[in-house]
């Protein structure tokens, strides 16, 4: 093959030629794209271009097709083209085209597209040419080129718009898949919670369109189940009974006795071998009744699959004398469909296990509802019977704008990662009313799916095309795509993230900046750009306090399917950093969000907010880290000491048991110990109260007449503190096994928090740290070298009980 010319790739040249007798049409354009190239899309494993799908279609007798010339990268020129011979991707997204009819007659040839901006684009020009450019913008797929002639198609080229930023075969078909099945089993999902138990009936408002989009999208689903019912259908045991010769009779059961006290001429004398008396005689049966059991099909399951097939069957014949009946050609395309559903159809009702007989009720089984094969049917009737209705074109994805069904995607596959591991609580993305299920999930819907983790009990919310309530922005609107909201047990406030979709990528090309300054691709810089806007416009505010910033991160999810290169990208160890990077998602691309989604969820409040930049909740941070020891937990000598110090709101304590006395200005509360040895019963042991301190003075012992001193402790200093009032706690701080020798000082911040004693003694921040994770795994265990928790010198270990 002879080498290419300098500039081939990037240069203009003849993609298509179609010769008639009425008209030649002409399209020529780039027949490569840069980003296709650097990033290597559309091959197979073996590195060669896929095949792409062309197909041309004449309508008119009055037409006759001369020749078709394709482009081959190959041959670096047009080459001869018949129907089924392979192509190569010639046309892309965002890529532009130019299209040439040139007529050979003096006839109203006119150029017809779905897409209205398509169709404007290709105008006369003179009498004889129909000329524009084509831009298909994000859409992909098959697109349908319309030449007519008043008003009627005299042929029709389909051609397959390939993507410029993700593979084809491995990215592109496997997203609309996940769309489509997210979206089926969110309907499934809230339809069998909602009519687990009760029959259905068929919604009278499903329209025929409705049904049609819906048994389009699941039909092969269908097929595929009831061929697997075939391989193990469900069976039931009959028994069968048949009048034969006693002598050839092999399972003769009870019922014999009944059928023969019926038929006595069936008795002869047998004075030999008669084995029944009668009347002094010895009888003999010349016919019984031998049992035979078999294998029946003809079960409620197998006769409701009958009953489904059977109805869908119905309202495809509807659907056929429908379109027949249109004063307009009907679609050929559609007629197809019909046709070939039906056939499919009474293919499967061929089938042995569904010669049964008529369903005469409804019942939803355990075999409905969870055999395979009968699961999915049934799925599909409540789909397809409760009529789904499916807002923003979901359901038929055929879906053309791929930037719109990335971001779709994207939002469900977050979900589809959460659900795998958190409850699902409630959604509002399905919907129902009295006309059928609705899903609700295109750019002018808001919607919003609740999770609880179970590890933990905490609730978060993942929002689509929304803001929670609270947020605002004071000057330009703003609207990320998805916003995770984490609501952490031991936090007050809300944790918020940004997960926006961005259907754009940087190639890296060579001798580009991107290139020079972040050597892979990536995003683009402005999007980048637009997460520090968001984290940084969005506030929160409830109209009583000052507007704070909410949003602890912002990310951006864009089409790339290397994450180990990506690692080594600015934006993605910027995450680390500022809490602003970039996500690489594809279906094939998860595991660092699936990741990163299960450390926001699992990091403790203070862990969410060493992630960000000074965001909401900064000052309750800060008050919490550096406020110090401000509680002193007391020990108490005797019950009623407890009783005299709760009724009299005061706590006694002698100075020298006080090391530094520095601490008593800085001491806000009191807590009181409850030890084992003097409270006895496990329920009235721990540390039960606590009060604010309102004043504290030293008095000498016998000063305190609140409770008589001991002898020979009246001239012993002590602090008497007065506490404005007892609270006690809902959950009393247990002994765990340790006690309080005097006295130990902790911060009201661990002390809200802990679950044993011991957890009072955690000072630095590596121990605070370790206490903090351990906490949102499971109940925690700390460990110290001595049995009193004031007098330890150290903390020997902290892990999580099992």
């Amino acid at each position: 093959m002879d080498l290419l010319h300098t500039g081939y790739r990037n240069g203009t040249v003849e993609l298509l030629r179609i010769e008639t007798n009425l008209f030649n049409l002409y399209i020529q354009g780039k027949p490569f794209h840069p980003t296709v190239e650097a990033l290597q899309l559309h091959r197979d494993e073996e590195g060669a271009l896929v095949n792409a799908h062309c197909r041309i279609d004449k309508y008119s007798s009055n037409l006759e097709i001369s020749s078709i010339s394709v482009f081959s990268p190959e041959e670096n020129g047009l080459q001869e083209w018949e129907e089924g011979q392979a192509c190569a991707p010639l046309f892309f997204e965002t890529q532009a085209y130019e299209i040439v009819v040139e007529k050979k007659q003096d006839v109203a040839i006119q150029f017809y597209h779905e897409n209205r901006y398509l169709r404007e684009a290709v105008k006369p020009l003179g009498k004889n040419i129909l000329s524009g450019i084509l831009n298909f913008q994000n859409e992909v797929g098959f697109t349908e080129l319309e030449l007519r002639l008043h008003g009627q198609t005299l042929m029709q080229l389909q051609l397959e718009i390939f993507p410029t930023k993700m593979d084809y075969k491995k990215d592109y078909e496997t997203i609309l898949s996940d769309v489509n099945q997210q979206i089926y089993n969110l309907s499934f999902d809230f339809l069998r919670k909602t009519y687990h138990l009760t029959g259905l009936k068929d919604t009278t408002q499903q329209s025929m369109t409705e049904f049609f989009a819906i048994l389009r999208h699941m039909f092969q689903h269908l097929v595929q189940a009831v061929e697997r019912i075939k391989n193990a259908p469900h069976i039931k045991t009959s028994i069968v009974n048949q009048k034969v010769s006693s002598g050839k009779a092999r399972h003769a059961g009870k019922g014999n006795l009944a059928y023969l006290s019926r038929h006595p001429e069936l008795f002869v004398k047998d004075h030999k071998n008669g084995i029944i008396h009668i009347n002094g005689q010895k009888m003999y049966p010349t016919h019984v009744l031998e049992s035979k059991k078999y294998m029946d099909f003809d079960t409620g399951e197998n006769r409701f699959v009958r009953w489904v097939l059977l109805r869908i069957s119905k309202k495809l014949q509807a659907l056929r004398i429908r379109l027949k009946s249109v004063e307009r050609t009907s679609d050929p395309k559609i007629l197809r469909n019909v046709d070939l559903m039906e056939s499919q159809l009474q293919r499967l009702l061929r089938y042995d296990f569904l010669a049964v007989g008529e369903m005469t009720h409804m019942s939803v089984s355990l075999v409905l509802q969870m055999a395979p094969g009968y699961r999915e049917v049934y799925r599909c009737y409540l789909m397809l019977m409760k009529g789904l209705s499916v807002q923003g074109d979901l359901i038929r994805l055929s879906l053309k704008d791929l930037a719109q069904l990335y971001e779709y995607w994207c939002f469900l596959k977050i979900h589809d990662l959460l659900s795998r591991k958190y409850e699902l609580i409630k959604q509002d993305i399905v919907k129902v009313n009295r006309s059928g299920i609705f899903v609700k999930l295109d750019k002018t819907q808001k919607s919003k799916i609740m999770y609880r983790n179970p590890q933990n009990g905490e609730v978060f919310t993942l929002y689509y095309n929304s803001l929670p309530r609270g947020e605002q922005t004071p000057t330009v609107g703003q609207m990320p795509d998805n916003v995770l909201t984490l609501k952490k047990s031991d936090s007050s406030f809300e944790y918020k993230y940004i997960f926006d979709a961005k259907y754009r990528l940087n190639p890296a090309y060579e001798g580009t900046p991107y290139r020079k300054a972040y050597t892979n691709p990536g995003p683009e810089e402005s999007d980048i750009n637009t997460m520090h806007r968001y984290r940084d416009a969005i506030v929160y505010g409830d109209g009583q306090q000052e507007l704070e910033r909410s949003m602890f991160g912002a990310y951006v999810l864009f089409p790339y399917d290397n994450e180990e290169q990506f690692r080594g990208h600015k934006f993605y160890k910027s995450i680390e950093l500022v809490n602003v990077g970039a996500f690489p998602f594809l279906p094939n691309a998860t595991s660092l969000m699936e990741k990163f989604l299960d450390e926001i969820i699992m990091d403790s409040p203070e862990k969410a907010y060493e992630r960000s930049t000074r965001p909401r909740g900064t000052k309750e941070y800060y008050s919490n880290k550096l406020e110090g020891k401000n509680v002193l937990v007391g020990s108490l000598r005797e019950p009623s000491q407890l009783d005299v110090a709760l009724s009299e709101r005061f706590y006694h304590i002698p100075l020298k048991n006080i090391f530094d006395h520095k601490l008593l200005t800085q001491i806000e509360y009191i807590a009181m110990c409850q030890s084992r040895r003097k409270f006895q019963e496990p329920a009235n042991t721990g540390i039960h109260w606590f009060g604010r301190i309102q004043d504290w003075k030293v008095v000498r012992r016998g000063e305190i007449t609140e409770r008589p001193a001991r002898p020979g402790t009246e001239e012993e200093l002590y602090v008497k503190f007065t506490i404005e009032r007892w609270e006690r706690r809902d959950n009393p701080i247990a002994l765990g096994g340790q006690g309080i020798y005097t006295c130990l000082y902790t911060s009201k911040y661990i002390f809200d928090r802990a679950h044993e004693i011991a957890e009072l003694k955690l000072e630095n921040d590596e121990d605070l740290r370790k206490w903090r994770e351990a906490r949102r795994v499971g109940k925690v265990k700390v460990e110290l070298d001595h049995t009193d928790v004031d007098l330890a010198g150290s903390v020997v270990g902290i892990r999580v009980e099992e």
